[in-house]
Parts: structure tokens; C-alpha cells; sequence
């Protein structure tokens, strides 16, 4: 896949750095997996294949509200490990297969794609995955550079809260307090407006109001 495919993961970097926040990377394998490879059963995603092809792993905004991405290099798959799930897994709760390439440090949330909704180009959407309770998945990008370029417009976000000082990164919550950026994401709007998360998402007030939200946020409408 073409490097200008990683738009976004360059925009998390550089505004990373731009905020003070850090990110720490980890040069990739000399054999990263290719498109398509079948990792723990499922098709892997081109734009995570460009990512392995660049990174072997990566933590964004370290000083703040962290995302990790999974190891992959020669010697260890972190992919494979992870997305390998024993019996009784909250994932398996979930009414569509993810597959889960990383998390916010120290939370009981993941993020990963959705492969049997993945678009004509093969790119699959991304969800953050919540199994601290009754398993269940927000959508937050329609593919995984989308994620990236959503999340560092997130942390710029975060920062110009008045009481980020105080509270870190609670002081704004990702995704349920910014569903105007995701507005931004056009083929997530549609994916919304259409119904194909429905399946994975909780049939409560709190997320019917959030995607209202989110289609009626300019940009989404």
C-alpha cells in the first residue's frame, strides 16, 4: 500500500509531538504481513499491513490519553496472540468477529476492525471495543487511517479543555464527547445512517442519542 495511505498516522505523530504529548515507535520486522494475510482467521487489513510495514509497534500520546498498538515484528505477533481467543472470550459476545490491534493504557477498552464490513477496497472500519461489562463496540472510523487522523484531532481537542490540567484525559471522553469530529468521517456517517453497526452496538438511549448526535453534527448531516 502507498505511504500517502498513512496521512493520518502522520498527522497522530506529528501532533503528538507539536502538543508535547510523545509517542514512542519500534522499527517493523524484516517480514511484516502482507494485505490479506490470514492472521487468528481473518483477513489482515491493508492499512494495518502499511502500518506493520512501518512500524513493529507504537504508543501515542504517552503523557496523556495513551493508544497502543500491538507488537509485530520477526519474533513476536501480537496479532496473532490477541485476536487468538480462548473459550468463553468477551469478544466472542459480540455479534459481528473484530479483530483487535490496540487499546488506551490501563482501560478495559480495545480497538479493532470489523472485517465482514469492510468496504469495496477490502479497508475495514474500526470500533473501540468496551468488555467491562456487557461486551459491545462504538464505531469510530471507517478505516484505520481514518482512525488515526480522528484520534489526533481528538487529542487537540482534549488539550484546549480548561480543566485538561486537572483532569487529564477525562476531561473529555473519545468517542461519546466529540461526535462532531467524527462527523468529518463521511463513510462512517453513511455506515451509521445505514445501520451496519447496529448489530454491535447497545440498544440503549445513551448510544441512540450519541449517533443522533454524530449524523447531526456538521459534516454529518
Amino acid at each position: 500500500m502507498a505511504e500517502s495511505r498513512l496521512s493520518g498516522l502522520e498527522r497522530l505523530m506529528s501532533t503528538c509531538s507539536r502538543l508535547g504529548l510523545g509517542f514512542r515507535t519500534e522499527p517493523p520486522g524484516l517480514h511484516p504481513p502482507a494485505a490479506g494475510t490470514r492472521v487468528a482467521g481473518h483477513a489482515l487489513d491493508p492499512i494495518l499491513a502499511a502500518v506493520y510495514a512501518r512500524l513493529g509497534k507504537a504508543a501515542f500520546a504517552t503523557g496523556s490519553a495513551g493508544v497502543v498498538l500491538f507488537r509485530v515484528n520477526d519474533d513476536v505477533n501480537e496479532l496473532e496472540s490477541e485476536n487468538r481467543l480462548e473459550s468463553g472470550s468477551p469478544l466472542e459476545q459480540l455479534a459481528l468477529p473484530v479483530f483487535v490491534f490496540g487499546g488506551e493504557s490501563g482501560l478495559a477498552y480495545s480497538y479493532a476492525t470489523v472485517p465482514s464490513l469492510a468496504d469495496e477496497q477490502g479497508l475495514q472500519p474500526v470500533v473501540l471495543v468496551d468488555t467491562y461489562e456487557e461486551p459491545y463496540a462504538l464505531p469510530v472510523a471507517s478505516n484505520v487511517d481514518w482512525f488515526f487522523d480522528t484520534w489526533s484531532r481528538y487529542l487537540e481537542a482534549l488539550v484546549a479543555q480548561p480543566d485538561y490540567t486537572q483532569y487529564g484525559s477525562a476531561a473529555l471522553t473519545f468517542p461519546w464527547g466529540v461526535p462532531g469530529i467524527l462527523a468529518h468521517d463521511r463513510k462512517l456517517v453513511e455506515s451509521l445512517r445505514a445501520g451496519r453497526f447496529d448489530p454491535l452496538m447497545k440498544k440503549t438511549g445513551s448510544t441512540a442519542g450519541w449517533v443522533a448526535q454524530v449524523l447531526s453534527s456538521p459534516g454529518g448531516g
